[in-house]
């Protein structure tokens, strides 16, 4: 009775380790989070609810972006090493070794921008309807943009001791006249006429001392926007680098993690661990 020989063909798995890259992931995520609290608590952003954060002179601005810069680096740091370093070990050339170790790391960068995106997205479909209150067919939820930039600006217009009926579409209105004057071409002088037409009638005050103040915000209103936009381009620069800089510390410290590994050191003090018997 002849028997027949099973042989076993191991079936071909991934290159990617993915219960490490998840963990590098969200070691990221969890360091970044924490970080931007912090900065976020003690005010050091770029950005702020607060209406007058733009009054910040550009060393603020520029302490903002470095520090920026310092979060991405470590979150990716650590997100990156722990990938490399808790990925199995494979017997294959160390080069490829290292090669595949820095790849985990890439791939955990990628991985950990795209959680915090999700994250960010949730967070900000929470908070609009807080941010936007409903307020009909023309209301406040149309001035969202206008409320975070020129608010004080649209308190100052329509400033008065008078009862106002209808306020939020009053500001809402003036808030699309005034983010005009950033354009090119400026706030058309139909829309002047209109916006000192309203602000007299609404805050009780003569045609002179209306065009007075609506030159006044219309000029505050310039510079808040400009001031907006200097900001907006920094803060997409300090992110634009402060990512492409996380990429390459992802790679590199998880092929240090992968030699770590395949040595069996421990960072900082390169302990060599030796296994027992």
């Amino acid at each position: 009775m002849s028997s027949v020989a099973e042989v076993a063909v191991p079936l071909r798995s991934s290159h990617f380790q993915w219960p490490a890259i998840f963990a590098g992931a969200i070691a990221a995520a969890g360091i970044s989070f924490t970080l931007h609290a912090f900065a976020l608590g003690i005010g050091l952003s770029m950005v702020s609810t607060a209406p007058t954060w733009r009054d910040s002179s550009g060393a603020y601005w520029l302490l903002s972006g470095v520090y920026l810069l310092f979060v991405a680096l470590s979150a990716f740091a650590v997100g990156g090493y722990v990938a490399g370093r808790m990925r199995a070990p494979l017997n294959l050339d160390p080069l490829e070794m290292e090669f595949r170790d820095g790849m985990h790391g890439l791939i955990t960068w990628g991985l950990a921008i795209t959680m915090t995106a999700i994250l960010a997205l949730g967070v900000a479909a929470t908070g609009s309807p807080a941010a936007a209150p409903a307020g009909g067919s023309a209301g406040a939820a149309q001035s969202v943009a206008g409320e975070n930039i020129i608010a004080s600006e649209l308190d100052e217009l329509f400033r008065s001791d008078r009862p106002v009926d209808n306020i939020a579409y009053h500001r809402s209105e003036a808030a699309r006249i005034l983010m005009k004057s950033s354009s090119h071409d400026g706030i058309p002088a139909s829309d002047q006429d209109y916006l000192v037409q309203m602000v007299g009638r609404v805050a009780g005050l003569s045609s002179a001392q209306a065009q007075d103040r609506v030159d006044r915000e219309i000029a505050a209103s310039r510079q808040e926007l400009h001031r907006a936009r200097a900001a907006a381009v920094l803060q997409a620069f300090f992110i634009a680098v402060a990512l492409l800089l996380g990429a390459a510390v992802s790679w590199f410290t998880a092929a240090e993690g992968g030699r770590d590994r395949e040595r069996g050191t421990y960072p900082g003090a390169r302990v060599v661990h030796t296994p027992r018997l």
